[in-house]
């Protein structure tokens, strides 16, 4: 005789599972895409279907179809350079160009993108089965020559400000380089109060502690981490420890985990591998000068370079162990994704934003409901924003 209690369990099982594949897919915005950084590429279009093996991308309409991918914000990224009057004047142009071609983007495919300038715009965006283009930058260094230029950001689209990146600027001390200003510049305090008042949501990824500490005693709305893991599961700077993530929480605030490998899990140093691969990058960085040929030969060598000197990779289920740690440390109220899609993020299991469906069915596996989920794809990044913009002026 069948054992009823397995026959019960089935049944659960089988109708919990029709009504997942019956309840509508949640929004999902990426609080953190580079994919900006290929518009400049001689023949890259984001409405055609890449390979990640072919050009190093990992973003496209097509590719954004297949994961459900509905948008997000969408990254100028300024690569620090010399603190110098030249520096600071590259930098300068480097943005408003970036800026340029994100909005440039979204003209030349109405169809398909809309830029996103409000919570509601991005509700209404999706439900009109186009793709959310927030606007975020990553590294303030476009603004060290004039920071009054914040304000020509904010009326061009700018919504997220991250302060800084993998080296010190003129406003704050990052995660992986010696303190220079033991957080914030003086600069930086006012930079945090400019964009409080006018609605832009600051992002403290790559930010020191100090700096990470300061900012969240400086602002007056809640802050965002748009790309960061967890500093028990693997010891990066980059990271949160427990605590900076439940005062992220308190105040408001969101924690989008990140795909970026070398954060994710702890490796043992590979100066061979840094070696022979450090040219190449900086040669991907002039990828704007690039066919796409040239573009394909430079991945090959790459991939060349990676299987010489090879080092563990991280996979999907070290992305989830972050994800589930910060979830059981903050709740889903506080948690979002911001894989670093583009600058570096993508696990084995996960190689591209065609693979996010994963997240949603291993967040389900986990216990977490559908509504849990919805928030962690995209209601607590809206409610941030939402919750900044109300709280904008003097």
């Amino acid at each position: 005789m069948p054992d009823i209690r397995h026959g019960l369990a089935l049944t659960l099982l089988l109708a919990a599972s029709a009504q997942a594949a019956d309840t509508p897919r949640p929004m999902l915005l990426d609080s953190h895409l580079d994919t900006p950084m290929h518009l400049a590429r001689p023949g890259w279009d984001i409405t055609a279907r890449h390979r990640y093996a072919d050009d190093l991308s990992q973003v496209d309409l097509p590719r954004m179809r297949d994961g459900g991918l509905d948008g997000g914000f969408w990254a100028i990224f300024t690569p620090q350079g010399p603190r110098t009057d030249e520096g600071r004047t590259l930098a300068s142009e480097h943005g408003l160009a970036v800026l340029t071609r994100i909005r440039d983007m979204v003209a030349t495919h109405p169809q398909d993108l809309e830029l996103a300038l409000t919570a509601d715009d991005a509700r209404r965006i999706s439900a009109a089965g186009k793709r959310v283009v927030f606007i975020s930058m990553e590294n303030a260094e476009p603004l060290a020559a004039d920071p009054g230029r914040l304000l020509t950001y904010q009326r061009l689209g700018l919504r997220m400000l991250g302060l800084v990146h993998a080296a010190n600027n003129s406003f704050a001390d990052s995660a992986t380089a010696l303190p220079e200003w033991h957080g914030l510049s003086a600069q930086g305090r006012e930079l945090v109060s400019e964009a409080n008042r006018l609605g832009i949501v600051l992002d403290v990824s790559h930010a020191s502690d100090a700096t990470f500490d300061q900012v969240l005693a400086l602002s007056r709305a809640p802050v965002i981490a748009s790309h960061s893991g967890s500093r028990v599961v693997a010891a990066s700077p980059r990271n949160l420890d427990d605590g900076r993530l439940r005062r992220l929480a308190a105040q408001g605030g969101v924690v989008a985990i990140n795909s970026f490998g070398s954060d994710l899990i702890s490796r043992r140093p590979n100066p061979m591998r840094d070696k022979a691969l450090a040219p190449l990058y900086r040669e991907f960085r002039n990828a704007a000068a690039l066919s796409p040929a040239q573009v394909a030969e430079l991945a090959g060598r790459i991939r060349a370079a990676e299987a010489l000197y090879p080092q563990q990779r991280a996979g999907f289920e070290d992305f989830i162990s972050h994800l589930l740690h910060v979830l059981a440390v903050v709740g889903p109220e506080h948690v979002g994704i911001g894989a670093d899609w583009d600058g570096g993020g993508g696990v084995e299991g996960m190689e591209d934003v065609s693979q996010l469906p994963r997240i949603r069915q291993r967040l389900l596996a986990a216990g977490y409901s559908e509504g849990d989920v919805g928030n962690i794809f995209s209601g607590n990044l809206l409610r941030v924003v939402a919750s900044v913009q109300q709280r904008a002026g003097p």
